[in-house]
């Protein structure tokens, strides 16, 4: 009886160990993957941008990852469907982040509620 206690526990062990490698497999390709977008991006890029705006761009994206990566997309988008004429300067680029800052702008109202539950001039009315 300990035999086939024994071997069942080596058979869950056994389970366990391929189903973690099968999912370390599975990170590995989903990196690779990952991997090879950043490579693709970053070479339609390369060809896109001059030194100037690609520095530019960079620098921007340590302090607002979110919109560098929106102009990337942009960017992108205006490459695979040739709209780009050439390659853009850091001029182009600033005329862009302008595009994009106001597409992306947020609107903020403040709305004042006022309460009136102690209100003076109610009470004047009596």
């Amino acid at each position: 009886m300990a035999d086939e206690e024994l071997e069942a526990i080596r058979r869950q062990r056994m389970a366990e160990l391929q189903a973690k490698h099968g999912d370390s497999s599975d990170q590995q390709g989903q990196q690779e993957a990952k991997q090879r977008e950043t490579e693709m991006r970053n070479s339609i890029l390369a060809q896109v941008l001059d030194q100037s705006a690609r520095a530019r761009l960079s620098n921007l994206a340590l302090v607002k990852p979110d919109k560098a990566k929106a102009v990337e997309n942009y960017l992108i988008q205006m490459a695979r469907f040739g709209q780009l004429g050439g390659k853009i300067t850091e001029s182009g680029l600033i005329e862009i982040l302008e595009k994009v800052s106001q597409q992306t702008e947020k609107k903020m109202t403040v709305k004042f509620n006022r309460r009136r539950v102690m209100d003076s001039d109610e009470e004047d009315d009596d």
